[in-house]
């Protein structure tokens, strides 16, 4: 908002005599005089940048690929009374960064008036711009034009307007240092419009009476300072910072808590030398409470710099965790690390159960193969033994069938039928017997002397063919007995 002071400034004691005397025309000119003075104020946190008005500085790479939030700040309470603003920023190559906000000011009307007032604050549309120009070591110098605001006109919603009173050109040098734990930025330098000191002190209008304080030479440009220092609380999500700053225009003091890794959640006092004044109508360097909440986007949010699943990466990591990576750490929100580290851990455990099942299968497989040449051997050895059965029954029948030929003194047809049993069950002791006997009824000693030899080594306890050889070879044996068993 543009200072009421700077809008009165040139009106002298005769002026508000001669506005007293005619109401009507003073109503009319202090009107003009709101209309003119009565734009919003840049809100806290809602510039490019860490701190709260004033521009920064630095020689590392932005480590977000843009930053994005809110601020709001209260300058009463009852009747409550606020300024809000967005913003948006990233930082281009070569050192070229950009940002843009949207803010609203507070209700101008005095606080006694609050409850009635039908004002409408303008919104503001800001453009910030910055381009570092010199690094060295720590240190870091840049320039930039911030505070290109444009108003919509109180009379006109569709027209907006530039606000000259507030632009300003800057040039910021910067300084890091590392302390312990620690890390301590300073920024230092100068600028024009909104970052040189107010023209007058606080300005008491209203529609009944006129009272201005003294006012002071116009002043186009002048000096900030600030200095951030991060601390090692809650570094697990990138440290709490204390900010303190003297934008121009007054000091402001306030802490960055940051909730997640991302997410920070902004805190402080504007123009906190006005704090006895709070109470008071709102104008340009009015006190305030500021609460502000902004988010980082990371770069590259699959970098890590610390080992291990479940340390989320960080952007706002400490000088030791920066010296050892070589670069400024990036990180990205914890709850979207852990929620990777689940799904990873889910991955692995699926693939070690995949791998596991599929030994399982090849077990069973085998397994499978296994039982099946088990039942294909019994199988084979049944049909062996039904073989075997029929074979044997086969061979007995043509046996008895010999033992009807011999008898009938048919010894060729006995010899055949033995030859057939042998065919059927080649290790049928009683054959070769039977069969030697037969060969000594047909007078050939030699074959049945071979075919009892035969039995007995099948039969080795064949008794009766043991005999029968005993006899042969003591020429006792007269007449061979045939062998019926």
């Amino acid at each position: 908002m543009l200072s009421i002071g700077r809008n009165i400034s040139n009106f002298s004691d005769e002026n508000f005599s001669a506005m007293k005397l005619n109401p009507k025309k003073s109503i009319l000119l202090i009107f003009i005089l709101f209309s003119l003075s009565y734009g919003g104020t840049r809100v806290a946190y809602t510039r490019p940048g860490l701190m709260m008005k004033i521009p920064t500085s630095s020689n590392k790479k932005a480590p977000y690929l843009f930053r994005t939030g809110f601020g709001t700040e209260v300058h009463n309470f009852n009747p409550f009374n606020t300024a809000k603003g967005v913003y948006f920023d990233m930082e281009l190559n070569k050192g070229f960064g950009f940002g843009f906000s949207a803010a609203m000011g507070g209700d101008t009307t005095r606080l006694s008036k609050l409850e009635e007032s039908q004002y409408n604050a303008p919104v503001e549309f800001g453009f910030h711009f910055q381009q570092k120009v010199y690094t060295y070591n720590d240190i870091s110098l840049s320039v930039g034009l911030q505070d290109v605001v444009f108003e919509s006109e109180q009379t006109s919603e569709e027209m907006l307007s530039l606000n000259t009173s507030l632009l300003s050109f800057f040039v910021v040098l910067a300084s890091e240092k590392d302390l312990g734990e620690y890390k301590m930025n300073t920024y230092m330098g100068f600028g024009t419009g909104g970052l040189a000191p107010l023209e007058a002190d606080t300005i008491n209008i209203d529609p009944l009476a006129v009272v201005a304080s003294d006012t002071t030479e116009e002043t186009n440009s002048g000096v900030f300072l600030g200095f951030m220092l991060k601390t090692p609380y809650f570094s697990n999500r990138g440290g709490m910072d204390i900010v303190g700053e003297f934008d121009g225009t007054g000091v402001n003091v306030g802490l960055r808590i940051p909730l997640t890794s991302d997410y920070r959640l902004n805190l402080g006092f504007t123009h906190i030398e006005k704090l006895p004044e709070f109470g008071n109508r709102y104008w340009q360097g009015h006190p305030g409470f500021t609460l502000g909440l902004d988010m980082a986007v990371p770069r590259d949010p699959r970098r890590r710099v610390q080992s291990g699943p479940s340390n989320p990466t960080n952007l706002y990591s400490s000088g030791n965790s920066v010296a050892s990576a070589g670069s400024m750490s990036l990180h990205r929100d914890s709850t979207i690390v852990m929620a990777n580290v689940a799904v990873e851990t889910l991955r692995d455990s699926m693939a070690l159960m995949n791998n596991e099942m599929r030994n399982l299968l090849v077990r069973l497989s085998a397994m499978e193969q296994n039982s099946q040449f088990l039942a294909d051997s019994l199988s084979a050895l049944k049909l062996e033994t039904n073989v075997s059965e029929k074979n044997m029954n086969e061979a007995m029948r043509h046996l008895s069938r010999s033992l009807r030929y011999f008898y009938a003194g048919d010894y060729r047809e006995a010899l055949k039928e033995v030859d057939l049993a042998l065919e059927l069950n080649p290790d049928l002791a009683l054959a070769y017997a039977r069969r030697g006997s037969i060969y000594y009824k047909l007078g050939d000693v030699q074959r049945a002397t071979i075919n009892w030899n035969l039995a007995l080594r099948l039969d080795p306890e064949y008794s009766d063919v043991r005999n029968i050889l005993k006899a042969l070879s003591e020429n006792k044996l007269k007449s061979a007995s045939f062998i019926e068993e």
